[in-house]
């Protein structure tokens, strides 16, 4: 049977509006009919544009969980909201800050007081003015109680902010945040931080309107309600399918070069690198373990490694992984390197939780492969050679290469423990809020930097963390990461990482790092300037298109 142009259409019409599972099954239909993948039968409706426009097309790996910076907390979430809202700050390419919505800041001689100046002039996309009581407003949403906004924990260090969000405090006069005039907000912290205005580049602290809260309530974030400070305006969501972008041309550093963005929301990998493939993505990310190396032979093909962490976390509170001993069994039955052979992508197999090439890293941390000691730990904890345990749940969120590590875990914790755990997976907006809530007895999860500084992964595990899904607590932890917070001599900063990374990683064994991951992308050449930092962060405003 041969296909013809329309029958290719009407399969990718087809495989853009069904179910995941149709999804797959549809591609397997296609290559026993016709020889062909997907990824070679040009499914370019969804980008509908010609290749010479002023128009960048990049993949989304899922439909995003939400765009309000109290509730998107992913990586999906965050890569859109760097593009379509702005921060008192902002990284430049080297990842330091750099002056965005504040024109300046000031920190006084104890590191306890930061004064940002807003910039003058500045609007929103529908030519509202930008003031210091906005910036006020958003952070002081982000401590509310009722909102329980997962972020909040980024502003604990601020003066009361964290008895603010925990109800202890119910004057928010008592914060230390303060508006100084229309275009001057003070910060005061409870102790120094050097590095505290670096979090005011991250989508946490970027400045929202209540007039538009108030009247449209959580559609806010929806076009056409959609406002924003950032070098581009939302103008289509179809979820599940794609999100639009427009050049703001009331965007402060000017209108950006390239006019028009397309997201396309394309789950499957082998897809997306068939539309690119195809002329109909710039950009594609996380690609396909299974095809990794034919297309590195593509002179398209990038590699660079970034701060991000792959690990899987037990749910602490559940038996039997409440018993120490347990998630140190399961810990030491995993062999890393193993796993990264798998994958065949450039990760670094790493027992550390912080990453290589950031203060804290080492690799002398953590337990290491070492099946003698893992049957010795579960036969202490009352399951010699795996017998009388009960079943549980290994959960990750799909992706071709989550499935392909789930399985070796699964298999690892058969051979070496003789244990069968149940794998369950779901699409990563469920799995999330699943994780989120009500984490499975194992999950998987990833952390990138939202700045670059080890802070950003060792607090997330603080018992008040907003994205602590392991329901873990230690008190002594708490106390030497927000002591390692405040530290400026490098080696005593080092030292606290390394007593606390080893109570979290070998102590209590709360989660294992399996490995830090490769950045493999395709980028099409006619997108020039087009750079992604260490921290995996892409700024579309400083790209431009090649002209033919």
């Amino acid at each position: 049977m041969s296909f013809n142009l329309r029958s290719k259409s009407l399969l990718c019409d087809v495989a853009y509006n069904m179910s995941p599972l149709l999804k797959i099954f549809s591609i397997v239909l296609q290559i026993s009919l016709a020889g062909l993948l997907v990824l070679s039968t040009g499914c370019t409706r969804s980008a509908n544009r010609d290749k010479d426009s002023n128009t960048f097309v990049f993949r989304i790996a899922a439909e995003p969980p939400h765009l309000d910076p109290i509730r998107g907390i992913d990586h999906v979430s965050i890569d859109l909201m760097n593009n379509l809202l702005e921060g008192l700050m902002q990284f430049d390419r080297d990842m330091s800050v750099i002056p965005a919505l504040a024109t300046r800041y000031e920190v006084s001689k104890d590191k306890t007081v930061y004064t940002f100046y807003l910039r003058k002039d500045v609007v929103w996309s529908d030519g509202v003015p930008f003031t210091a009581e906005q910036v006020f407003y958003s952070w002081k949403r982000m401590l509310e109680p009722k909102n329980a906004a997962e972020f909040a924990y980024f502003f604990y260090d601020i003066e009361n902010a964290e008895d603010y969000n925990s109800g202890k405090v119910t004057d928010f006069s008592k914060v230390g945040i303060k508006v100084l005039d229309p275009l001057t907000v003070q910060v005061t912290l409870a102790r120094p931080i050097g590095f505290w205005a670096t979090m005011t580049a991250t989508p946490a602290f970027f400045p929202v309107r209540e007039d538009l809260i108030e009247k449209h309530g959580s559609s806010w974030i929806q076009p056409p309600h959609f406002q924003t400070l950032g070098p581009y305006k939302l103008t289509s969501w179809e979820h599940d399918k794609q999100l639009v972008f427009e050049a703001n041309e009331k965007y402060w550093e000017g209108t950006p070069p390239i006019k028009k963005v397309i997201g396309l929301i394309v789950e499957e990998a082998t897809t997306a690198v068939g539309l690119f493939e195809d002329g109909a993505l710039d950009l594609v990310r996380h690609l396909p373990t299974q095809d990794v190396e034919r297309i590195k032979k593509d002179a398209r093909y990038h590699k660079q490694s970034y701060f991000r962490g792959y690990y899987y976390g037990f749910n602490t509170t559940k038996k039997p992984f409440n018993n120490p001993k347990v998630r140190k069994a399961f810990a030491h039955a995993v062999d890393r390197h193993a796993i990264v052979s798998v994958l065949k992508g450039g990760q670094q197999a790493s027992a550390s939780w912080i990453p290589e090439g950031m203060l804290g890293y080492n690799a002398s941390i953590g337990l290491s492969y070492n099946p003698d000691l893992a049957k010795k730990y579960l036969a202490e904890a009352g399951y010699p050679g795996g017998k009388g345990f009960p079943h549980a749940e290994l959960s990750f969120d799909q992706r071709d290469d989550n499935k392909l590590v789930a399985e070796a875990l699964q298999g690892m914790w058969t051979k070496d423990l003789g244990v069968k755990l149940e794998i369950v997976s779901m699409e990563w907006k469920v799995y999330l809020d699943k994780t989120r809530t009500d984490p499975y007895p194992i999950y998987r999860m990833g952390w990138g930097a939202d700045f670059p500084d080890p802070n950003n992964f060792m607090d997330l595990f603080l018992s008040n963390s907003g994205t602590n899904d392991t329901n873990w607590s230690n008190p002594n932890y708490d106390k030497i990461v927000r002591e390692a917070a405040g530290e400026t001599i490098y080696v005593r900063r080092k030292n606290l990482y390394d007593q606390a990374q080893r109570m979290l990683l070998e102590q209590d064994a709360v989660i294992i790092p399996l490995f830090t991951e490769s950045n493999d992308y395709l980028a099409d050449p006619r997108v020039r300037n087009f750079y992604l930092d260490k921290m995996n962060n892409m700024f579309i405003k400083r790209f431009e298109i090649a002209a033919d």
